[in-house]
C-alpha cells in the first residue's frame, strides 16, 4: 500500500550527443558498429517473458548495404499472437495492482539504460537496420526514447493528480484505471522512439499490451525489448511478435478483450482497423481506445519578405533528414515567384554539397530509403514528372539499388499546384515546389489548405509579423504541429507535443497527458461522511 504522495524525479530533455570528430561517443558508436557488424543475431519473440522461436527464420540487412547479414529474427503467426494476448490477459491483474511508483521505476531504469550503457547500441542498431545516420540516430533513439520514457512518468503522475472537488461532509476522488483487456501496439519503421513509446505509454498506465514492431524494424526493436527486459520489466506485460499486419490484426481486433490500440503507420492501414473495429463493436466488452498517427504531405509556405537562406536551409533538412522518411518532412513548398530564382540558386548550392552513402559513414548526410517496394515507388514519381509536361526535375533524380537502396535528395517544380507529387504521400527524399504568382497569396493559401487529406505538419516563412498571424490563422486547421521560420520537422518531447487531425490521426499527442489519458479508465467514488436518514427536503414542508 503507498505511504506518501510521491514526487517523481524531475523529467529533462536528455542532451544530444555531437558525435563529432575526437569526441568519446564518436569512437565508442563506430567500435560498436563495427561488433553489431561483425556478428549474426537470432531474434525470437518475446511472450509472456519467454522467447519463443519458430522454424521460419527472416533475414535481416542494412538497407544500403543489401548482401551483408545482420542476422535473423523468427518469423510467428497467429497462433503466437493467441499467445501474446494470452499472456497479456495473464499479467494484467499483477501489473494493474502493482503500486505506481514502482512501475514508474521500471521505465526511469530504462531511460537511464537508454542514456547510459544502451546509447551505442540501441544507435548502432537504429543506424544499421533503418539506414539512420549517426546524429538522427542520437536524437531518435537514445534521446527521444529515452524523453518518452521521463516524461511518461511525470505525465502518469501528473493525472493522477487530477483530482474533483469535494463539498462539506463529502470527499470526492478519482481513481484512474487501466482499461479492461489488453493493448495492441502497432509501430513504424522510421522512429525508434515511437517503437518503444507506443507500448510503452499504456503499460505505463497500468495495461498490458501486445507489440508488433515493423519488419523493417525489427533489429532495433530487439534492442528496445533487451532494454525493458533488464529494467526489469515483469513476464508479460509487453509481449513482442514477428508477424505480418494482417496476421495480428485478424487475432487482435475480433478478441472480446481487445480494449485498444496505439498506432503510428499509414492512413490506409488505420482506416481499415477503424473501419474493422467497428465492424466488430458487438463482440468487444468495452469500446476500444482507437489512438493513431498517420502521414503528412507536411508544408512550407513562403511569402516575399523570407529570409531565402533560412527557408533554402530548412527545405533541405525538413525534406531530406532521414531520407524524407518522417510523417513531418516537408513535401511541397509553395514559393512566390519574386524570390523563387534566390531560393533555388541557394537551394542547389546547398544540394551539391550533400553527400550519399552508408550511415557506417558518418560524413553522409543522406543513406538509403528503407526497402526495394519503397525505392521503387519513389522512382515511379520521380520517373514520371521526368517526362510530365507540368513537372521538371530541376536537382538529384538519380538512384541505384545495386548495393543499397539509393535515391539521391530530389526536388520538382511543379508547374501546377495539383501536380500529384503536391498531393500524395512518398515518404522519400523527393520534395516539390511551386513558385506562385506573388499577387495570390491568398488563392494559394487556399489551394494549400484543400490540396491534402493530410494536416500533420507545416511551416511559415515570412519576416512580416501581419502576414505570420495571417497566415497561421488562415491555416489553423492544416497541422497539428505548425512552425513559423522553422522546418517543419523535429519536435521534441515536452516542448512541441506531436499529432496532427483529418487524414493525419486522432492528435493525441505523444508523451503528453492527453494521450495517456487515453489509456485510462476513470472511476470517480463519492464517500458521504453523514448520510441523510430520510428522503425528505426542506421544501416539503407545509408554510
Amino acid at each position: 500500500m503507498p505511504k506518501g504522495f510521491y514526487n517523481v524525479p524531475v523529467a529533462k530533455n536528455e542532451p544530444i550527443l555531437t558525435y563529432a570528430p575526437g569526441t568519446p561517443e564518436r569512437e565508442e558508436l563506430q567500435n560498436m558498429l563495427s561488433t553489431l557488424r561483425s556478428q549474426e543475431v537470432e531474434l525470437p519473440m518475446i511472450i509472456g517473458g519467454k522467447e519463443v522461436h519458430t522454424d521460419r527464420k527472416i533475414r535481416m540487412y542494412p538497407p544500403h548495404d543489401i548482401k551483408h547479414t545482420l542476422g535473423y529474427y523468427n518469423q510467428g503467426d497467429a497462433g503466437h499472437v493467441e499467445m501474446a494476448i494470452d499472456a497479456a490477459l495473464a499479467a494484467k491483474a499483477d501489473w494493474a495492482a502493482l503500486q505506481w511508483q514502482h512501475r514508474a521505476s521500471v521505465f526511469l531504469k530504462a531511460a537511464d539504460l537508454l542514456s547510459g550503457t544502451y546509447r551505442a547500441k540501441i544507435n548502432a542498431a537504429t543506424m544499421l537496420g533503418q539506414s539512420k545516420n549517426a546524429y538522427q540516430a542520437e536524437i531518435d533513439a537514445a534521446c527521444e526514447l529515452a524523453d518518452f520514457f521521463r516524461f511518461g512518468v511525470k505525465a502518469m503522475s501528473d493525472i493522477y493528480k487530477m483530482q474533483p472537488g469535494s463539498s462539506p461532509g463529502v470527499w470526492n476522488y478519482n481513481e484512474f484505471r487501466p482499461l479492461e483487456g489488453f493493448v495492441f501496439a502497432l509501430t513504424p519503421f522510421n522512429f525508434t522512439s515511437i517503437a518503444g513509446n507506443l507500448p510503452v505509454a499504456p503499460a505505463l498506465m497500468g495495461n498490458t499490451v501486445v507489440w508488433k514492431p515493423s519488419k523493417t524494424a525489427v533489429y532495433s526493436a530487439g534492442v528496445i525489448m533487451e532494454v525493458l527486459r533488464e529494467a526489469g520489466l515483469p513476464d508479460g506485460v509487453i509481449n513482442q511478435v514477428f508477424v505480418s499486419g494482417p496476421v495480428a490484426a485478424g487475432a487482435v481486433l475480433s478478441h472480446p478483450q481487445f480494449a485498444g490500440i496505439h498506432f503510428t503507420g499509414s492512413t490506409e492501414v488505420f482506416q481499415s482497423i477503424w473501419k474493422t473495429i467497428g465492424d466488430n463493436i458487438y463482440k468487444y466488452r468495452s469500446y476500444p481506445r482507437i489512438v493513431g498517427e498517420t502521414g503528412g504531405k507536411d508544408f512550407i509556405f513562403a511569402d516575399n519578405t523570407a529570409d531565402t537562406q533560412a527557408l533554402a536551409i530548412a527545405m533541405v533538412r525538413g525534406a531530406f533528414e532521414y531520407q524524407g522518411q518522417k510523417c513531418s518532412a516537408a513535401s511541397r513548398v509553395y514559393v512566390p515567384k519574386s524570390i523563387w530564382g534566390d531560393v533555388r540558386k541557394k537551394l542547389g548550392d546547398e544540394l551539391a554539397t550533400v553527400k550519399m552513402g552508408p550511415p557506417e559513414d558518418f560524413t553522409n548526410f543522406i543513406n538509403a530509403v528503407i526497402d526495394e517496394a519503397a525505392f521503387d515507388k519513389l522512382v515511379g514519381f520521380i520517373e514520371k514528372a521526368k517526362q510530365d509536361k507540368d513537372a521538371d526535375v530541376i536537382f538529384g533524380g538519380e538512384y541505384d539499388k545495386s548495393v543499397g537502396y539509393f535515391i539521391e535528395p530530389t526536388v520538382i517544380l511543379a508547374k501546377k499546384p495539383d501536380y500529384i507529387t503536391m498531393e500524395e504521400e512518398l515518404f522519400g527524399p523527393v520534395l516539390t515546389v511551386y513558385a506562385y504568382e506573388d499577387d495570390e497569396l491568398d488563392k494559394t493559401l487556399e489551394i494549400l489548405d484543400n490540396t491534402s487529406i493530410y494536416a500533420l505538419t507545416g511551416a511559415v516563412f515570412s519576416q512580416n509579423r501581419y502576414a505570420i498571424e495571417k497566415i497561421t490563422k488562415r491555416l489553423e486547421h492544416a497541422a497539428g504541429n505548425f512552425y513559423i521560420n522553422d522546418k517543419p520537422t523535429g519536435a521534441v518531447v515536452n516542448q512541441q507535443p506531436f499529432g496532427g487531425a483529418r487524414g493525419s490521426g486522432t492528435n493525441d499527442k505523444a508523451g503528453t497527458v492527453f494521450n495517456f489519458l487515453r489509456w485510462a479508465s476513470i472511476r470517480t467514488i463519492k464517500e458521504t461522511f453523514m448520510p441523510p436518514k430520510q428522503y425528505t427536503y426542506p421544501n416539503f414542508q407545509d408554510d
